[in-house]
């Protein structure tokens, strides 16, 4: 590892406790490392334009920048422990290849602005992806509603067969999730995007830095203004981001608990693409289905991140070493969660119905609240519906396609609205 830029003369650096510092630094910066050297670029335009750089310096460093993105991208260049963090390593690349003007890229900055800077540069970018997904899981679950809005199949509440309900009623319930889910992703993304780069530690420097030049150059909508709250922004944004992909978790959470019943012997309702069961290790009659298995549980990665930046905020004003922690959780969370998420729209495509076992669920009883809205239509007081309709005596088996055509309040089966769906989907 090369000198510290902080290190003081005549102290010496003890091994154990800087590993302790240095933690995971450079395994997890190898995640915001493009985001990082995109930033520096930003801001070595900025330095040429207050004059701390000349022309050519400017067009070395932005040449080298780029070289070692490719490196990097390519496996040529390897963030590894000869280097402190990510910063660290682009600074020391740089002073290799160009000198004094290698040097000169650290200039107004922090390792603190750099890390903020390029953890929120990747943000968006996962905030982006969170709502692409959920988008194409909402227009999947849209086509199949309309497709089969009639097919018929058991409502559930307990945990008990209720209601004659449908495929299409299903499908809609996770179409409009996830509507929810991506425009709170969109709106969660709008609202972090602000650019924090030229706070340094949270008090600014004694230069103009022309932070306008560098929000518009990376994209960002607009310039975090305060330091001060830049700093107290770091963990609250990342925490508002975990939650807005905890909000589709948990709707992927509930849709794989779904699938987990559906698919069991006694319902038999679902069939699971081949590629999405595994073969029992010691029972050679089995499929499982495990990947719908480690979706339902992965919420508790995105959790386990959210409680952990959440206990790491117990802080006062100000920079704190501890804020370096968030990372982890961050690329934790959005690691585990993006990949589960990611494996959602082609299963629900590729699932099929068994409409045999669907039909066969249908028993009696499922028509009685049927006949009790009957009866009340015909005006009988709904008390009294409501006791005539519970007796089994009663109950016969009813027309599933009747029963659904006649739900006609909006939203449900006769009457679902689908359309509504689609425009909020866009």
């Amino acid at each position: 590892m090369s000198d510290l830029l902080w290190q003081k003369p005549g102290v010496q650096v003890d091994a154990q406790i800087q590993a302790f510092l240095a933690g995971d630094d450079v395994l997890l910066d190898r995640e915001f490392f493009l985001q990082d050297i995109a930033a520096s670029r930003a801001h070595a335009q900025g330095l040429a334009k207050i004059d701390m750089l000349t022309t050519e310096e400017l067009a070395g460093l932005e040449r080298e920048l780029t070289v070692l993105a490719e490196d990097f991208k390519s496996g040529t260049f390897v963030l590894d422990e000869r280097f402190e963090d990510g910063h660290s390593a682009i600074e020391a690349r740089l002073t290799e290849r160009l000198g004094d003007a290698g040097r000169r890229i650290h200039a107004g900055r922090s390792r603190n602005d750099q890390v903020l800077v390029a953890t929120r540069l990747w943000l968006k970018d996962k905030l982006a992806t969170v709502q692409a997904l959920c988008r194409e899981v909402a227009g999947i679950a849209l086509d199949r509603a309309q497709a089969e809005s009639a097919l018929p199949m058991p409502g559930y509440t307990h945990l008990q067969r209720a209601v004659v309900s449908s495929a299409g009623m299903w499908w809609a319930g996770w179409a409009e999730a996830f509507i929810d889910n991506a425009q709170r992703a969109a709106d969660t993304r709008a609202w972090v995007d602000a650019n924090p780069l030229g706070t340094a530690a949270g008090y600014g420097v004694n230069l103009p830095l022309d932070r306008a030049h560098t929000t518009q150059a990376l994209g960002f909508a607009r310039m975090q203004v305060s330091p001060l709250y830049a700093q107290l922004s770091r963990g609250k944004f990342e925490l508002a981001a975990l939650e807005a992909l905890g909000s589709a978790m948990l709707d992927l959470r509930r849709l794989a608990w779904d699938l987990s019943v559906f698919t069991t012997a006694e319902y038999g309702f679902v069939r699971l693409p081949a590629q999405y069961t595994t073969g029992s290790s010691i029972m050679p009659n089995k499929r499982n289905p495990d990947v719908v298995e480690l979706m339902r549980g992965t919420y508790a990665s995105v959790a386990a991140a959210r409680s952990e930046i959440e206990h790491l905020l117990s802080l006062p004003g100000g920079y704190h070493r501890d804020l370096q922690i968030t990372k982890g959780a961050l690329f934790h969370g959005f690691g585990k969660g993006l990949a589960a998420l990611a494996l959602l729209p082609d299963l629900l495509r590729n699932l099929d119905w068994n409409v045999e076992r669907m039909r066969d669920a249908l028993e009696p009883s499922m028509y009685a609240t049927d006949l009790a809205v009957d009866l009340a239509r015909q005006g009988v007081p709904f008390r009294d519906a409501y006791k005539q309709a519970a007796d089994p005596a009663k109950w016969a088996e009813g027309d599933p396609a009747a029963s659904l055509s006649a739900r006609v309040s909006p939203g449900a089966a006769g009457d679902m609205k689908l359309d509504e769906l689609r425009k909020r989907l866009g």
